[in-house]
């Protein structure tokens, strides 16, 4: 399965969604590729901090010359972390790809730039379409902030996209573990953030849930 993480937008929390998912894989004994396709290299940093600290399990990352099937091809999943930086290689991420997940902050503006992409995908691939999830990343916490909840209805209602109702809230724990190396799971694995991860990860990845 080769799976993006994409956006128009930065800021929206790519590489680290990426890397949670690539370290819960990896966990759970997939072979996981990481594709760093965002000239900005914050996935690659990431990788090499955790390396160099010995943590487990160890994640396998290449860069954008790697997007091509036969250099992808022999990994039980791939995940790419591409931006706009790089058109050139997101379009070619996105032609390889069998979904696309759309992480996406809770404003107006995220959501008017994930229809903008949604249109993108439909210009760059040829072919059958890859399937579109999303899901709303860095929610609020305050309940009184309603703001996700209006993003999620706006999400809802675009078609060709699969709303994933699983979300992520804006914690600090995923800024400080992702600068440490570690998933939110392992730095505080009994925390909110943990559990937000793995019920995002049960609907994203339920083969690996079975028995």
């Amino acid at each position: 399965m080769i799976t993006v993480i994409g956006s128009l937008k930065g800021g929206s929390g790519k590489s680290t969604v990426t890397f949670n998912f690539a370290v819960w894989l990896a966990m759970a004994e997939a072979d996981v590729l990481i594709v760093d396709a965002d000239p900005q290299a914050t996935l690659s940093d990431v990788v090499e901090v955790r390396a160099e600290e010995g943590f487990e399990p160890h994640l396998q990352v290449k860069d954008a010359s790697s997007l091509s099937r036969k250099k992808l091809k022999g990994y039980d999943e791939v995940i790419i972390d591409v931006g706009t930086a790089d058109i050139e290689s997101l379009k070619g991420a996105l032609s390889l790809a069998d979904r696309v997940i759309i992480p996406v902050p809770p404003s107006q503006a995220d959501i008017w730039s994930t229809q903008r992409f949604l249109r993108f995908v439909d210009e760059a691939v040829e072919g059958e379409s890859p399937d579109l999830l999303a899901f709303i990343n860095r929610a609020d916490t305050h309940r009184a902030i309603r703001e996700s909840d209006e993003a999620a209805a706006a999400l809802v209602s675009l078609p060709g996209v699969k709303f994933v109702k699983q979300r992520l809230c804006q914690r600090t724990v995923f800024r400080r573990s992702f600068s440490e190396g570690l998933a939110v799971y392992e730095l505080d694995p009994r925390g909110k953030g943990a559990r937000e991860f793995y019920a995002l990860t049960s609907a994203i990845y339920p083969e690996y849930l079975e028995e």
